[in-house]
Order: C-alpha cells, then structure tokens, then sequence
C-alpha cells in the first residue's frame, strides 16, 4: 500500500484529492497547522491527520519518512512580496531538502497556469515568480517530479464563480478591471484525477520534470466569467451589467479593496497575473494526454450555482 503526504490537503481542492487517494486504496498522511481545520477529511479512511507546521523543515522532514510521495498544494493567491516567498519558495525549497533527507523520491507539485519555471523573474506578478521560483527549486532537487499548472479551478466549493454570483445578488451593477482577462477553467475533480494519475506515472528519465497544463474545454474572458456566474444562478438567467473599468481605475479599485479588512476580492498583485493569458500554450502535454477528458463549465456551474442561490 502507498504511503501519500498531502500538503494543504485540507483545502478545496486538497479535500478533492484526498478522496480520490483513498478511493485508490492508498493511505494518506495531512498535516495541518490546527486539527480542527481537517475537518472536511478526517473522517476518509485509510486518511491520517497530523499537527505540523510545514514550514518547520526539521519536523517536516520527521514526518515525511517512511512515505513513497508528496503531493504539494499549499498556495496563496493575496499577500505581500514576502508571505509569497514564504509560502512559494521557501517552503518548496524546505520540502525538496526534506525529501531527500527522507528518503522520498516522488513529487507532484501544483503550480499555476502562466508560470515559466525557466525565466521566472520576467513574471509581471509577485504570484507568478514566487510560483516560478518555487519549480525552480524543486527541480533542480533531483526529484521524480511532476508539475501540474491548472488554470482557474470550478468547484461547488470555489471562491470564483460563487464570489461573482453572490456579488450580483447584491450589486446592481458589476465594476470590472481586467475585464478582458482570458482564463481556461478546470474542473476541481478533474484536477484531482491529474493528481492521481501523476502519481501513477512511473518514475521519470532524467533530472527534467514532467510538465502538464491543466486546463478545461473552452476559453473564457473575466467578463463572460462573470455574466455566467449571475445568469447560472438566477431562475430567470438575468445578469447585472458589467461596467469595464481603465486599468489605472482598476488599481485604484484593488488598492482600496487591499486596504480592507480580511481577505481582498481583488489586489494589485491580481491584476498583473491577468495581464498573462491564463490559457494552455499547446506547447505541452495536457489531461487528454494523462487519459481525463476534460469536464465542461456550465453543466458542473450550473448545477452547484442554482442550488447556492
């Protein structure tokens, strides 16, 4: 039986991959900060939670012996310069010296659509290079490593879609910078099979990483995005007109939002990842080429979309 290390396995999408591994039989290992946030997974079996700091390089390399893999999908999508290095680069830095002090030869690291992992400093974002170096220092560890870049992830749990849907229930009119932001959406479970099937991969020629973009079956801008939201959730199918804002209004719109309390709808650091289409390249393997066709938006949108609302 498989011994798997899931960080940020209690997240949305982690939950998702965390059922998938159990479903195979394999047994799973979450580590969590505080144990009551392991809620979503405690009670999977074959599926252990453990207190860890998974920035403490020492415990982590404790906790990590006797594991055939990791799966790394600890991401933040707000912060400063400093809490994405944070959580980016030094943490994937820390895992990839404790695998190799323990002994763990596989990886699947989730990175993010957009990302060069060879010119990571050209990035327009803070996101996109943190994301770039954090592939950076897992490849150069000598790993059996697979890299999954998804687009924006749908799920009946996402912080997308519903956002924008229960913003309209409230706001008779949708302001909108990066209106023309192009995204590919990618269906939560199918991102959960990609996990599974990376690590159903045999081990790799070579010190290269294998690279997958991970994305669905059409193309949106931000603003169809967000008409969709408001048309899938409403009986009536209306949605709220979108007023596309100047870029320099848009930042002046996110600056404001960052100084708020909590946790900003949009930042400044957003706006420069969209200035990079987050769309598959067609320069790499996709999920028809790990065998998942891929699962469309609206069917999977609207069922959860008309049940939230």
């Amino acid at each position: 039986m498989r011994k798997i290390f899931v960080l940020g396995g209690t997240g949305f999408v982690g939950a998702h991959v965390c059922e998938k591994l159990v479903r195979q039989g394999w047994q799973v290992t979450v580590p969590t900060r505080r144990l009551h946030h392991a809620k979503r997974v405690q009670h999977l079996p074959q599926l252990t939670t453990q207190a860890l700091d998974v920035h403490n390089e020492a415990a982590l390399t404790q906790a990590l012996a006797g594991h055939d893999a990791v799966v790394n999908l600890v991401a933040i999508l707000h912060g400063n310069q400093a809490a994405f290095e944070r959580v980016h680069v030094a943490l994937p830095q820390k895992l990839a010296r404790a695998c190799q002090a323990a002994g763990v030869r596989q990886v699947v690291h989730i990175s993010a659509l957009g990302v060069n992992g060879a010119t990571p400093d050209a990035a327009p974002s803070h996101y996109l290079r943190s994301k770039g170096r954090g592939e950076q220092a897992l490849a150069r560890a000598g790993l059996n490593l697979t890299i999954l870049r998804p687009s924006v992830i749908f799920g009946a749990e996402d912080q997308f879609l519903n956002l924008f849907a229960k913003l309209q229930k409230v706001f008779p009119l949708m302001p909108l910078a990066g209106a023309d932001a192009q995204f590919q959406p990618v269906w939560v479970e199918d991102v959960a099979s990609a996990v599974v099937r990376a690590l159903q991969l045999p081990a790799a020629k070579g010190a290269a990483p294998r690279i997958y973009e991970v994305c669905g079956t059409r193309v949106y801008t931000l603003r169809q995005l967000v008409q969709l939201a408001a048309q899938l959730s409403s009986a009536q199918g209306r949605t709220r007109p979108v007023l596309s804002l100047p870029m320099w209004l848009g930042r002046l719109q996110a600056l404001l939002m960052e100084c708020a309390p909590g946790q900003p709808l949009m930042s400044r650091d957003n706006l420069d990842s969209m200035a990079v289409a987050n769309v598959a390249t067609g320069t790499l393997p996709d999920l028809h080429r790990m065998g998942i066709t891929a699962t469309a938006l609206v069917p999977v949108a609207r069922g959860y979309l008309a049940r939230h609302f």
